[in-house]
């Protein structure tokens, strides 16, 4: 869970995850459970908050049925796929989901 501090001081990212969800063509329901996510897993470090957002956005369509590949998640918000491939199961399992068996 996070603090709606939370979320005032991260708006720019916020809008980020947006216009990726918007270039993704992603449901508003995916776009939600990403910025839930990304706030849920929010770093300390803004270095680190481009590989959050973007395996957030992966996990926000696998949830909500509006799959995205890792590469064009990947290319979307200007990470490597490898970043995502590292990243998103541990945030699914955050959300207390299971990874599927793939």
């Amino acid at each position: 869970m996070y603090r709606a501090r939370d979320e005032v001081e991260n708006e720019a990212w916020l809008d980020d995850i947006e216009r990726a969800g918007e270039g993704l063509d992603l449901g508003q329901a995916a776009r939600s459970r990403a910025v839930d996510l990304f706030l849920s897993n929010l770093p300390d470090d803004d270095r680190s908050k481009p590989a959050v957002m973007a395996a957030s956005l992966y996990v926000a369509g696998l949830v909500e049925g509006d799959r995205r590949s890792q590469g064009a998640v990947a290319d979307e918000v200007g990470v490597a796929r490898l970043t995502i491939q590292q990243r998103w199961k541990p945030i699914l399992e955050d959300a207390g989901l299971d990874a599927p068996g793939w």
